[in-house]
């Protein structure tokens, strides 16, 4: 049974807070996470300072009057010692932390803290620099690609190659990036096209509202799942909007779970759980009505009833014509030792 990777995205819903953090780490691990993942950035090298908010970001935040990214982003980012305790905090849990890094020095920060996993966000993957850093680093590789065309794609998996990371490490997610995703722009076969097309290990990033789409894209051969969670979908900050609450956190790995086992090894047989079932489901071959000894039997005396643990109906025409042994009631359940 090949078992998802999945990455609850805590993101910045911490709001700035370190407590509010660590309860999030409590939360994706109680919820049976593989991984729980922040965002590592300095404001300064990930924003201009006149950059606005996107759309989304003003409507999940209508009591900030600011409209930069810069000041929404400052008030959000993780220092160097809240991510010793966050990590420490998931050792504890033992729930493995990530975060994503959206400038070169958070990349080389990252590195620092032991970090080998790399996931690249939707928006950095036309950033040569960023992919080449990454690329350079060897390491394993999940990439979002979310705005992105197959032409983007195939750019960026040629950069990080050429930097060193073979395709082999890398993942594939497909993603929306609007929060929260409308479902007819979730497009989920398209990520089984990245896949056919590249050669690469696939998976998806949702930002639709509920869990149907993750469970779903299990289903269609994603190997990794990342979903944004929060405590409380009424805080106020970017991303809260668009992400599972605990108890849907927890529903979607279950249900994630019951998918992979009940996806199976693809032989179609028996299984041990049905076989008890097979003699009451099916049918054997009853006589239709009274017959006496040395009657040669026709197709108009016989009857195909429950239980199954008679002769098969597939055998019907091999009783056609033999000769009955003894005299036999109506209904009765023919056996191989009635037969001449």
């Amino acid at each position: 049974m090949s078992k998802t990777l999945i990455i609850a995205e805590a993101g910045v819903n911490h709001n700035g807070s370190l407590d509010l953090a660590k309860t999030l780490i409590d939360v994706a691990a109680d919820a049976g996470a593989d991984i729980v993942k922040f965002q590592t950035f300095k404001a300064e090298n990930l924003v201009s300072k006149a950059a606005q908010k996107a759309a989304y970001q003003v409507g999940n935040m209508p009591e900030d009057a600011d409209t930069s990214q810069f000041g929404m982003l400052k008030k959000l980012e993780l220092s160097e010692a809240d991510h010793h305790v966050l990590i420490a905090h998931c050792h504890e849990r033992n729930i493995r932390f990530l975060s994503t890094a959206f400038d070169l020095e958070s990349l080389d920060f990252l590195v620092s803290l032991g970090i080998d996993l790399f996931k690249i966000p939707s928006g950095e993957i036309t950033n040569l620099p960023y992919l080449r850093k990454i690329g350079g680093f060897g390491g394993r590789v999940i990439a979002s690609t979310g705005m992105a065309t197959m032409g983007d794609i195939s750019a960026m998996l040629t950069v990080l190659e050429q930097a060193g990371t073979s395709r082999s490490q890398i993942t594939v997610l497909h993603c929306n990036t609007e929060y929260p995703s409308p479902f007819a722009d979730v497009n989920l076969r398209a990520m089984q096209t990245i896949g056919d097309t590249f050669g690469v290990s696939v998976g998806y990033s949702d930002h639709t509202s509920g869990i149907e789409v993750p469970i779903a894209a299990v289903a269609l051969g994603a190997t990794v799942i990342e979903k944004h969670f929060t405590l409380d979908r009424s805080l106020e900050g970017p991303d809260h909007l668009a992400s599972l609450e605990p108890d849907e956190l927890k529903q979607m790995v279950q249900s994630i779970r019951h998918i992979e086992v009940a996806l199976g090894d693809g032989v179609k047989q028996p299984t041990p759980s049905e076989a008890k079932n097979r003699a009451v489901a099916r049918k054997s071959i009853h006589l239709s009505h009274d017959l006496p000894t040395g009657h040669i039997l026709t197709e108009n005396n016989l009857t195909m009833k429950r239980p199954g643990s008679g002769i098969s109906p597939m055998q019907t025409d091999v009783l056609v014509g033999r000769q009955l042994t003894r005299d036999l009631p109506a209904d009765y359940m023919l056996a191989w030792e009635d037969l001449l």
